[in-house]
């Protein structure tokens, strides 16, 4: 697996894993077993970044990632995020008070079985909590050998800027793929060149629909997260389908799949993204994992761009109270 570096100094491989969709949001979910084979699979076969959150689950997916990295946790950097108050085992609402994030950190380190963080990201960015006390707080786990590295979740640009000035921040992590352009456009992507900030870009296959494996004729599951999405009513996906057919006319000239060009395109962007695609199922990991070394041409990628600007995603990315948190 070929490897980038996020920040001045986090060596990852090209391509990580994200985990959240093991065990929550979606319909399908592994037992704990399950899971961590998948995941020492994904080791197996190269990948050295996984990512998490206290709140997938909540904390069984921390605890099956813990599980599954314990014997080769030297050789792996595990991302996770904090920032969510829970009331009776559910999320209830933002907390990134600096008592809380220390909590956090504790609680976090004993559910992965380690003695360190190596990615420590904000969630979202909690309006009542000003953003240099939070880059504070995760200053201090760093210095106590708690945390490796400080990251940011769907920040605006103006916040991981603040941010950045009191405590380093090593990456940023923003949804990101061919239909979900933000970052080049609300000053992301440049203040991560300017800094010298790594993207992971989280959804790159459009939470599976970029793969060409939905249509408007999909059920969601039930307790699937993306039937409460306006990108996944069928009348949405109808029109959006016009972003699978493109990725499918340059797979079949690159003897690809969709969801291979999709992830080759984000890896072209910029030296220093990294997409992170989950999956539940080993051929789709070593499907995705295999775009990293699908090379696509100056010319790939200007065809790729004029076909793309003469499409209109339809629906936003989330309803509208998830959308409110983010760019904050």
């Amino acid at each position: 697996m070929k490897q980038r570096i996020l920040g001045q100094s986090l060596n990852v491989s090209a391509i990580g894993f994200g985990c959240m969709g093991l065990d929550f949001s979606y319909a399908t979910k592994l037992s704990k077993p399950e899971g961590i084979a998948l995941i020492r699979q994904a080791v197996e076969r190269g990948v050295t970044f996984f990512d998490t959150a206290e709140v997938y689950g909540p904390f069984t997916n921390e605890e099956m990632v813990g599980e599954a990295l314990v014997p080769v946790r030297n050789q792996v950097v595990i991302a996770t995020k904090f920032g969510f108050n829970f009331t009776d085992g559910k999320q209830s609402g933002l907390n990134s008070r600096p008592e809380n994030i220390k909590r956090v950190a504790d609680a976090s380190l004993k559910r992965l079985q380690t003695s360190h963080i190596d990615l420590f990201y904000q969630h979202r960015v909690d309006p009542s909590v000003p953003i240099e006390d939070v880059a504070g707080a995760v200053k201090d786990l760093i210095a106590a050998g708690k945390v490796k590295h400080f990251g940011l979740s769907e920040p605006s640009a103006a916040t991981f800027r603040r941010a950045h000035a009191v405590q380093k921040v090593t990456a940023l992590q923003n949804e990101y793929s061919l239909w979900t352009r933000g970052p080049e456009t609300n000053g992301i992507l440049d203040a991560c060149e300017e800094l010298g900030v790594g993207l992971v870009a989280y959804s790159p296959l459009g939470k599976g629909f970029l793969t060409g494996a939905m249509d408007q004729t999909t059920k969601l599951g039930a307790g699937d997260f993306r039937a409460s999405l306006p990108r996944f009513t069928p009348q949405a996906m109808a029109k959006n389908q016009a972003f699978v057919d493109l990725l499918k006319r340059i797979a079949a000239e690159k003897h690809a799949t969709p969801a291979q060009i999709a992830l080759a395109w984000l890896l072209a962007q910029r030296p220093w993204i990294v997409p992170i695609p989950g999956t539940t199922k080993l051929h789709r990991l070593e499907e995705n994992l295999a775009a990293a070394d699908v090379a696509l041409t100056t010319s790939d990628l200007a065809e790729i761009a004029g076909l793309a600007k003469n499409i209109a995603v339809e629906g936003e990315r989330y309803p509208a109270p998830l959308l409110e948190m983010v760019g904050r």
